[in-house]
């Protein structure tokens, strides 16, 4: 069972970020159409793209990921950061579709400092990704937090003067 899950996520990890890295690349080419025609076709692949490849693979990706996550137990503090890193891709995957609705509209066109910078952050976050999966880095989140967070019954004691309610 976790060699089909494995499978799946790693195919479809690649196909989402191989999709999200190619897809500036597609809304540059906009300034370059003036037919009706090919503006029609190049809207029809890219919306194709988007909403029947990239998106599915992204949703099975992130499945697979949970399922991976919980068929291994793998609850640790890399797995929170790669997480963390997840959600900018989907925060880029969903980014990229309000693009895709706006830019195929009358004088829209996608700058190149755009397809740059959206490129390189896509990039950036993939290689995290890789990094995290790749070296399970060991974090001390707990170095990070003040001592009294680690004794029970302490953020209940930190913020009980902020309660409006509290019996005095």
């Amino acid at each position: 069972m976790i060699v089909w899950l494995k499978i799946i996520h790693i195919s479809t990890v690649a196909v989402w970020m191989a999709g999200l890295v190619s897809l500036p690349g597609l809304y540059v080419q906009r300034a370059h159409v003036v037919d009706k025609d090919a503006l029609y076709r190049l809207q029809r692949m890219v919306r194709f793209v988007y909403v029947a490849m990239i998106s599915p693979a992204a949703f099975l990706a992130v499945g697979s990921g949970i399922g991976l996550i919980f068929a291994r137990e793998v609850f640790t503090p890399w797995m929170a950061a790669k997480l963390a890193l997840v959600g900018a891709l989907v925060v880029a995957h969903t980014l990229a579709g309000l693009v895709i609705i706006r830019l195929f509209g009358e004088g829209e066109v996608y700058p190149v400092w755009r397809f740059l910078v959206a490129t390189g952050l896509v990039m950036a976050l993939m290689a995290g990704v890789l990094f995290l999966v790749l070296a399970k880095p060991d974090f001390d989140f707990a170095a990070l937090l003040p001592e009294s967070m680690s004794e029970p019954g302490a953020l209940k004691r930190i913020l009980e003067p902020l309660n409006p309610w509290a019996t005095p």
